[in-house]
């Protein structure tokens, strides 16, 4: 599922909260093209010229929007910009040849509990941290450029947060938010409303993508690193209370101990969760893996080498488990990257486990370029 950082989304805004009374907050909300960012990053400018985030990678797009951005301050009116690209600054943003990005800048009162864009904010963490996808509605073209930063929160069970100020608008952007939710992506749609049309951005988000490592051993230290650098949450789940320690783990989000296929079996596994097995153990692997693979994780990995990978399958399939299933095990875990160190291997790891849940192989990117 395409989304957003939420987690980078909520640090920025903290921040901001704590600093700056309104800010500028411009969405990339449409591009031709791949760039490096997707449609709903973020950058925030403050009226103190403080900067967070890129809707790009920095460079000219970036320096367009900030100027913008002092202009969507200085009168409070939204503005959505179309940044036609000459082929040196497609270039620069990693595509092919020039094009178009869209971005939508709104003013945000940091200091207004009320506004609309901090209330959508709020009630969409709220939701992420409760486990449940929401999208969040924008008005992109109404006739005219929008006026004011209205949002509407659209949640998994078809309740709402907000207004797109018009019921039969706010109506229509719920059904087509319901289908990009179904769809699970980030889309500008246009809906009819009494005969005119209106061009609106639906921004999906997500739960945080969760990180469970079965086994505390040396290479679980700095893959829980990765993860929290990643703004994954963590859960380590180990028998041994030695090694399952918050001295060993002090940014893991939680520590079980116990018999790990209890506790996997106490867990919850969905599109949003990634598996990583080093415990190094069979009686444990295995009890565990039949928990997993009865589930939907995004991506299942497995230290060991090849050997030992195999041996493991074996055992699975005795006891029944399908081929298509035991397929979804990625052992040896990672990507080749020549890993040797833990912390290599951790990088490999959490490499991979992006890779698959994005659809692709880890091919290197000149690579990719070239075909």
């Amino acid at each position: 599922m395409k989304q957003p950082d939420l987690r980078e989304t909520f640090e920025h805004l903290e921040e901001l909260r704590r600093h700056e009374r309104r800010v500028a907050m411009a969405t990339l909300v449409s591009t031709k093209g791949t760039t490096p960012k997707k449609e709903g990053a973020k950058m925030w400018v403050g009226e103190g010229g403080r900067i967070l985030g890129s809707v790009t990678i920095g460079g000219c797009v970036d320096a367009r929007v900030l100027a913008e951005s002092d202009a969507v301050l200085a009168t409070a009116s939204p503005k959505l910009v179309s940044l036609s690209l000459g082929d040196e600054d497609a270039w620069d943003l990693g595509l092919t040849c020039g094009g178009t990005v869209e971005v939508l800048i709104e003013p945000v009162a940091l200091d207004h509990a009320a506004d609309p864009v901090v209330a959508a904010y709020d009630a969409i963490r709220a939701e992420s941290e409760a486990g449940r996808r929401s999208i969040a509605v924008a008005v992109l073209e109404a006739g005219n450029a929008p006026r004011d930063a209205r949002r509407l929160v659209v949640r998994e069970d078809g309740t709402t947060v907000g207004t797109l100020g018009l019921p039969a608008l706010d109506a229509a952007a719920r059904d087509r938010a319901l289908d990009a939710m179904r769809a699970a992506s980030s889309r500008t749609v246009t809906v009819d409303v009494g005969g005119a049309p209106v061009t609106l951005f639906l921004e999906l988000h997500g739960p945080a993508t969760t990180l469970i490592i079965f086994g505390a051993g040396h290479v679980a230290v700095p893959l829980v690193r990765f993860a929290k650098a990643l703004g994954w949450r963590t859960i380590i789940v180990d028998g041994r209370e030695r090694y399952a320690t918050r001295e060993r783990f002090p940014e893991a989000d939680e520590i079980r101990i116990g018999l790990l296929a209890d506790i996997a079996e106490q867990l919850t596994y969905d599109a949003s969760t990634f598996v990583v097995l080093v415990a190094h153990d069979y009686k444990f692997e295995v009890p565990v893996l039949r928990v997993v693979l009865a589930r939907e994780p995004a991506y299942i990995g497995l230290l060991g080498n090849r050997r030992r990978g195999r041996a493991v399958l074996d055992f699975l399939a005795a006891e029944g488990i399908s081929a298509e299933a035991r397929a979804r095990v990625h052992v040896p875990v990672g990507l080749d990257i020549g890993a040797q160190t833990a912390a290599e291997i951790a990088l490999s790891i959490a490499a991979e486990a992006v890779a698959v849940r994005n659809g692709r192989i880890g091919t290197p990117l000149r690579e990719r370029a070239a075909t």
